[in-house]
């Protein structure tokens, strides 16, 4: 074997150095780079990992056995070294060569402790045979000496691996200590003794064989003088025989002579050997047949008593204990006999189970004691759920019917009373857990419990939402809004005032805070109470319904600590479904309740039809705040709460949009139309009620009221006189810009229209404008009109030659149309003020008038400068100078 080099020593302590760090106080003996891999993973492409095997012991400080072991160290991200296994050497079993690598390089190493036998042990691989082998000696070794022990060797050549260690002793270096200078590294060389499943010749052994043959001197040189000197001591022998059996004669006569008489001696006892043999025989057979009978009879015995065992089993078994027998067929149902019942329950549970395969031996089902006992159990199963289900019906109905007769517990007049069932739970839980024992009895008993109990609460609930809701319209203290806001027939432009309704916003959101936590507790505690299979209604650690806490209830209320049989809690199984029937048992838990809250909505939509917006907010936060896993009932509720505020002020938006359209009957109206600003009014309003998210359902009204105000300003525009048609569209698109600015820049619904109607004002300034322009100037424009259409027809220089567009018919048309100029701007600017009502938009029409006579001026100008050439005609700037004195 080679020498350890420098680099074993210093993996050797890198080893020792890891094992320290990790808190192990042991001695590396030996260690090794190998890699790691599992033949199946490698054949996928996956790399084998770099890995150090170190063989370790630990000396025993409590005098007993030293220990050692085999650890895996692996290399960390930083290349240090860090244990990943840890191996006893004492539960080594197996040293095995993979048959499959040529090399011979990889191993594996089988322990008898590991628990999983499913996963292939890893394959570990050497760099060479020479690593492989001095691993397996130390392995071996270490087996030997601690153990007394060796682990089976498989695919190896033991006598290859002995001589392999004859030649390979290896040195250890020692360092040792110098007074003059550094330690320096002394090799030292060490035997090491080959020891395997059976020892070879030992050492002494050897010495002794090789002593044995150096004495004895063959001599042999050439080989035809060892052949003669073979062939004379032949000779000399056979002669040395031949005479010595002639010497011996009468000796072998006195032999033979013996012989003879021991021969007869050898019959005569052979003779009595075979009358012994037969007698034997017959013995035997006879022994035989009685330990046959006898192991027949220990074996009947044994079974008998195994019988015997089973039957007292069976009959402990079958056996009712007469305690639990009073109980389920004649016991009281109160508070205090309630732990007997349930044990009672428990003890028939498992009796029913304990007579049922596979609890019970197949072959037992068919007797008739079983058969009898089974009916007789079914006959005190039958007779328990009968008895406690009447008795849970009866009193279910009792609690409620207590609680209605006293008026205690509802609101009266002058006092809002929150409803509170802590009691009423409280009395329920006491037989959560013998519910519980019914379901696994009987669980059809359950429909009609539940049945009972949601009609009798359901009276409770109803009574209480009915008090309080009344109450609560009666304590609430508002002015009447009037639902008129967009009228014409109303007068004024103004829209009519509003009183503040604040209280009724707040009294639908306490009807919401006090019930809707109620509803959902009642829900949750039901679906528990009565054993239902779903997730849970309210998770714990869930977000609160509301900011103001309106979630007081306690967090393990619906928490009913039920326990099965086996002592477990009792939680819901998820991969069971019975949410469908969950929710039909809430509906008729619930059902009736919503009327309640609808009359809030319906009284509040008669103070104020605004107040919808609120309330839709309000709803829609409750609603977003329930999991879509809740309470079924409670999400539906809300939603249909939302759906009846929605169509409220649908009714309230319909209206108004009539309100709107009845101005159509007013052909005669000029100037702004009554609802353009009685709208802007009614919208800042409806900006102040939004809450949450009900800017949805604000700008959906927007959007029907603000198309049918421009649908009816078209239509009342195109009903009146055409020459103030344009007068009404641009004063009603102004108003609605001017009083809507502020509310545009806020809001995106209404910034859309606001560019809508900036358009259409655009639209209709530039018509009235164009008419006046055309009026006053007609033939002038129209001259010019004619020449641009026979541009597309002719050449410019053929136009002066065609009727009517001479050079003299353009001079007097010129001549006749600005002609006193001022004057005829002063008309145009009388006929823009004529049938304007809204006087403050006159300078800017004035303004988009001057500017568009100069952009048509302009046009003319050109056009003939182009045609006719240089002809006396005011220029543009002097018209410009013109209009600005004016």
């Amino acid at each position: 074997m080679a020498k350890a080099s420098v680099e074993d020593m210093e993996l050797r302590r890198a080893c020792a150095s890891a094992i320290a760090s990790a808190g192990a106080k042991e001695e590396v003996v030996f260690s090794i780079r190998v890699a790691k891999g599992r033949g199946i993973f490698e054949k996928l492409g996956r790399l084998a990992k770099p890995r150090v095997i170190a063989l370790t012991s630990k000396n025993s400080t409590r005098g007993d056995q030293d220990r050692a072991f085999l650890r895996v160290l692996k290399y960390s991200t930083g290349g240090v070294l860090e244990p990943a296994k840890l191996y006893k050497l004492k539960h080594l079993s197996k040293v095995e060569v993979v048959s499959n690598d040529t090399t011979g390089c990889t191993f594996i190493l089988g322990f008898d402790n590991l628990r999983n036998h499913t996963v292939a042990p890893p394959q570990w691989t050497m760099r060479n045979i020479d690593d492989r082998n001095r691993f397996f000696l130390s392995v071996l070794n270490i087996c030997k000496e601690l153990f007394g022990r060796l682990p089976k060797v498989v695919g190896i050549d033991i006598v290859e691996m002995a001589l392999w260690a004859k030649e390979n002793t290896p040195t250890v270096t020692n360092e040792v200590s110098s007074d003059n200078g550094p330690t320096a590294e002394v090799p030292v060389m060490r035997e090491i003794k080959v020891t395997v499943e059976k020892d070879l010749v030992s050492q002494a052994e050897e010495e002794d064989m090789e002593s044995l043959l150096d004495t004895y001197v063959l001599g042999v040189g050439e080989a035809d003088a060892f052949s003669e000197r073979m062939k004379r001591e032949l000779h000399a022998l056979e002669a040395a025989n031949v005479h010595s059996l002639m010497e011996s004669e009468f000796l072998i006569e006195e032999v033979l002579q013996g012989l003879e008489a021991a021969r007869g001696c050898v019959d005569d006892m052979d003779e009595w050997l075979r009358i012994f043999n037969t007698k034997l025989r017959h013995m035997r057979e006879d022994i035989a047949s009685i330990e046959s009978r006898n192991n027949k009879l220990e074996m009947q015995s044994v079974n008998n008593k195994a019988l015997m065992e089973e039957l007292d089993k069976l009959l402990e078994r079958l056996r009712i204990p007469s305690e639990f027998a009073a109980s389920l067929t004649g016991g009281s149902f109160e508070e205090s006999r309630m732990l007997k019942n349930v044990e009672a329950c428990e003890w028939l549970a498992g009796a029913i189970r304990s007579i049922e395969v596979p609890n019970l031996d197949p072959s037992y089902t068919n007797m008739r004691a079983v058969r009898e006992k089974r009916a007789e159990l079914e006959k005190l199963k039958t007779t328990f759920v009968n008895r406690a289900s009447e008795f849970l019906r009866h009193y279910f109905s009792s609690l409620v019917d207590f609680m209605i007769s006293d008026k205690s517990y509802f609101s009266q007049r002058g006092q809002l009373k929150r409803p509170d069932h802590a009691d009423l739970r409280y009395k329920c839980r006491t037989y959560a857990r013998l519910l519980q024992h019914l379901k696994s009895l009987d669980r059809s008993s359950l429909g009609p419990l539940r049945k009972a109990y949601c009609q009798s609460l359901n009276l409770l609930l109803r009574r209480e939402a009915r008090e309080f809701a009344n109450e609560l319209r009666a304590s609430t203290k508002a002015s009447r809004n009037p639902t008129v806001w967009l009228e014409g027939s109303t007068g004024g432009s103004q829209a009519p005032n509003s009183a503040d309704t604040s209280t009724v916003s707040e009294a639908y959101a306490k009807m919401l805070t006090i019930f809707i936590p109620l509803l959902v507790d009642e829900s949750s505690f039901f679906a528990h109470f009565m054993c239902f299979e779903v997730p849970a209604l309210v998770p714990n650690g869930g977000p609160a319904i509301n900011k103001k806490g309106a979630k007081d209830r306690d967090d393990d209320d619906d928490d009913l600590g039920i326990m099965d049989p086996d002592g477990n809690d009792m939680k819901p199984d998820n991969g069971t479904s019975e949410l469908g029937t969950l929710n039909e048992a809430l509906q008729e838990l619930l059902d009736g309740i919503q009327e309640d809250f609808y009359a809030v909505v319906d009284w509040a939509y008669k103070i104020d039809p605004l107040r919808c917006i609120s309330m839709h907010g309000i709803t829609e936060r409750y609603l977003s705040g329930q999991k879509a896993d809740a309470a079924g009932f409670v999400r539906k509720l809300l939603h249909d709460l939302e759906s009846k505020i929605s169509v409220q002020f649908g009714r309230f938006v319909d209206e108004a949009c009539h309100q709107i359209e009845r101005n159509e009957r007013n052909i005669r109206q000029m100037g702004v139309l009554s609802y353009i600003p009685r709208f802007a009014t009614l919208a800042a309003r409806m900006e102040q009620y939004i809450q949450g998210q009900s800017r949805e359902l604000v700008d959906k009204a927007y959007t029907k009221l603000v198309s049918t105000m421009f649908t009816t300003l078209e239509k009342i525009a195109q009903s009146g006189d055409p020459k103030g048609a344009d007068i009404v569209l641009l004063e009603n698109y102004a108003a609605f810009q001017n009083s809507l600015y502020d509310l545009a820049n806020v809001v995106p619904t209404l910034a859309k229209f606001y560019h809508q109607a900036s358009e259409a004002y655009e639209q209709a300034c530039t018509r009235h404008i164009g008419g006046i322009i055309t009026g006053q100037f007609s033939r002038l424009f129209e001259f010019h009109r004619r020449i641009e259409e026979l541009s597309f027809t002719i050449t410019p220089e053929e136009i002066p030659f065609q009727l009517g567009l001479s050079k003299s018919e353009l001079r007097k048309v010129v001549k006749t149309s600005l002609s006193g100029i001022d004057k005829s701007i002063n008309a145009m600017y009388r006929r823009l003020q004529r049938n304007l009502t809204s006087e403050e938009l006159l300078p800017s029409l004035w303004d988009k008038c001057k500017k568009e006579f100069l952009e048509k001026y302009d046009s003319f100008v050109q056009t003939v400068m182009r045609i006719y050439g240089n002809e006396n005609i005011p220029s543009v700037d002097e018209m410009r100078e013109l209009l600005s004195s004016l």
